[in-house]
């Protein structure tokens, strides 16, 4: 758990390398964030009913742990009384990012996607309402209320259910910060760990293109469908894959320009309230790792 660009796409494949682990392929069910699915969109991939969500782990061995990433479950307002209403021996992890390169990631990543259209990060953030179809669908803000979600998991859970971690530590050290988990779990935290480095922030050059590569690739549309055929039938899967991956890389995806620092000094004083209350809450002290003490 925790919100999207703060490693947990990343965590998520590393568990799931894990023999004693069983997370399913669909990474975010979503299913304990109802009052956000509508929000979300599932376009019907999403489990419905509770035998529905059962079904993902139906391949989970008795002696696994099994689990899910679902960012949402952290910005909901019901999920973690859900979560404990269904197991109450669950066990929570939490990653946190600082605020100001949170809310940019956010931006990029939301662009990548097609849900935000204001490329230019300041007026995004100042509008901080994503309307799509009429309903608002997103605040920025609304993510960075960190101490608020954590306390609606400790309402629910013991202390020792709920594990908080800080993105700066997993960048850091990715072997460490797992193995920390593994142990959280209770399995084996001997073995070998494979780093995983997962979703890195990209600008778009086009939409257009991306939208186009996108098409082939899930077979889109007649003449999509075709191409995709034809590729299929000249190429192995794994080639295909990695041409794909090459197209997104250099074709359609860019690194991003260097942050504003001044947007992000601006960021970061709007922000600098939330952080004393979490350094407070963590007993740690997130103001001096993430450079809120000094934002003359």
């Amino acid at each position: 758990m925790g919100h999207h660009k703060s490693g947990t796409t990343a965590l998520y494949q590393m568990l799931r390398g894990h023999p004693q682990i069983y997370m399913p392929a669909l990474k975010e069910p979503r299913f304990f964030a109802p009052d956000l699915r509508a929000l979300l969109g599932s376009n019907g991939s999403l489990p419905e009913t509770w035998e529905d969500y059962l079904a993902l782990f139906a391949a989970a061995r008795p002696e696994q742990r099994a689990g899910e990433a679902s960012p949402s479950y952290l910005r909901s307002q019901v999920a973690a009384g859900l979560i404990a209403q269904a197991r109450p021996d669950a066990r929570i992890v939490a990653i946190l990012r600082e605020p100001a390169s949170f809310v940019r990631s956010l931006h990029l990543h939301l662009l990548k996607e097609g849900v935000e259209t204001e490329p230019d990060l300041a007026r995004a953030f100042a509008a901080e309402s994503i309307v799509r179809g009429g309903r608002r669908v997103l605040r920025y803000s609304d993510h960075v209320r960190y101490t608020e979600q954590l306390r609606r998991y400790h309402a629910e859970f013991a202390p020792e259910q709920v594990l908080v971690l800080i993105y700066d530590d997993f960048r850091a050290d990715n072997a460490a910060t797992v193995r920390g988990v593994l142990r959280f779990l209770d399995v084996d935290d001997s073995l070998p760990v494979e780093v995983t480095r997962a979703n890195p922030t990209v600008l778009m050059r086009s939409q257009q293109l991306d939208d186009l590569v996108h098409s082939i690739s899930v077979g889109r549309g007649p003449l999509s469908a075709m191409v995709k055929t034809a590729i299929k039938a000249l190429t192995p899967r794994r080639l295909r894959q990695d041409a794909l991956h090459l197209t997104l890389r250099r074709v359609v995806h860019r690194a991003p320009p260097a942050p504003d620092e001044q947007l992000m000094l601006e960021l970061r004083r709007r922000f600098k309230a939330e952080v004393s209350s979490l350094s407070e809450y963590l007993d740690r002290d997130l103001v001096k790792l993430w450079g809120y003490d000094n934002l003359a």
